[in-house]
């Protein structure tokens, strides 16, 4: 089956399966395979959920004391991943090889770096995860590198700085993604001021929707547009839901107020109507939060966010746009970078 035959050919941009086995399962890969396991993931649940490609998150935390090495033992993880189940997944690096992938019936598998610490500020890392098949990396994570401001840091920068311009030109050079989810809105304005290729967010939702410091505000959606980039929307109900997150915030005490699909459905229009409905994409970050909302509770469940969709409105058409061709839209322009400067 192609991808062009599926109503919703899922194409992910953010899973965090690979540091929750680390975590859980001392990056054992026994039982990926089953859904007996609790995790958010399995090869049955992502079947299930009609997912075609994954960009598997190697994230590590900010506080590891090798960020480089631990980084480069999740890359490896998510090879022997591949290499462990070769009738389910595939590696892939290229709009090319996810096509080819899925035509023979496997989930197509790349590589999303989660935080500029993980190169320890060194371009010859960042070469060496390309080279790995590494095909973004978001510029921070929770924490402010020594180049950028974070979403969630202190800001010490106002944005990006001297370094951080030349780390995002090296990486446009070589084809690897810049990925602005979990950076500050200067951040994201200094990186689209520079960029000359497509950036995405791989796993954020709104701001106008839900006002969290993780999400994307309208004048950087408007953006994307002449960028040609895209937000991938995420499902983390704290960012999804102004209540919940002012839930947690309390403490957590009592019921949590219920993050339905139509929610998240929310942040998907309307990104649609500001960015446009070629700049948008999904990135759901399971396994990556502890709680997802009761509809998408794991990866089984992105048939109910389509059959929510069609309820307002969406056509096959824009269906597969969202869930897998904009985002092979993005591969395909800059996969010539990726392969041709090694």
């Amino acid at each position: 089956m192609s991808i062009e035959d599926a109503a919703f050919p899922v194409i992910d941009g953010h899973n965090d399966l690979p540091w929750e086995r680390r975590e859980s399962h001392d990056s054992g890969l026994d039982g990926i395979d089953s859904e007996v396991d609790s995790l958010h993931t399995d090869l049955p649940k992502l079947r299930a959920g009609g997912v075609v490609g994954q960009f598997w998150s190697v994230f590590v935390p900010t506080d590891v004391p090798d960020p480089v090495a631990a980084t480069l033992q999740q890359i490896d993880l998510v090879h022997r991943m591949v290499d462990r189940y070769p009738r389910d997944l595939a590696l892939a690096r290229t709009a090319a090889e996810v096509r080819s992938a899925v035509d023979f019936g496997r989930i197509a598998s790349l590589l999303g770096a989660e935080g500029g610490h993980s190169i320890g500020d060194d371009l010859a890392v960042l070469r060496t995860f390309a080279r790995l098949g590494v095909r973004y990396m978001t510029l921070t994570h929770n924490d402010d590198t020594p180049w950028a401001d974070s979403a969630t840091g202190s800001h010490p920068h106002g944005g990006l700085t001297g370094r951080g311009r030349e780390i995002v030109a090296e990486m446009e050079r070589i084809g690897i993604l810049v990925d602005l989810s979990h950076t500050s809105p200067a951040t994201m304005r200094d990186a689209l001021d520079v960029a000359t290729q497509p950036v995405i967010f791989s796993h954020s939702s709104t701001t106008a929707v839900a006002d969290h410091p993780r999400n994307v505000p309208d004048d950087v959606l408007a953006r994307l547009a002449d960028n040609g980039g895209l937000v991938m929307i995420t499902f983390v109900p704290q960012f999804v839901s102004v209540p919940y997150a002012e839930w947690l915030a309390a403490g957590s005490s009592g019921e949590p107020p219920l993050v339905t699909v139509a929610d998240v459905a929310d942040h998907v229009e309307h990104a649609r109507d500001v960015a446009g409905s070629a700049h948008i994409g999904l990135g759901g970050d399971y396994d990556g939060t502890p709680v997802l909302l009761p509809d998408l509770r794991d990866v089984s469940r992105y048939p109910v966010l389509a059959d929510e969709l069609r309820r307002r409105g969406w056509d096959d058409a824009d269906l597969r746009a969202l869930a897998a061709g904009n985002i092979l839209r993005v591969l395909e322009e800059t996969d010539q970078r990726f392969t041709a400067w090694r």
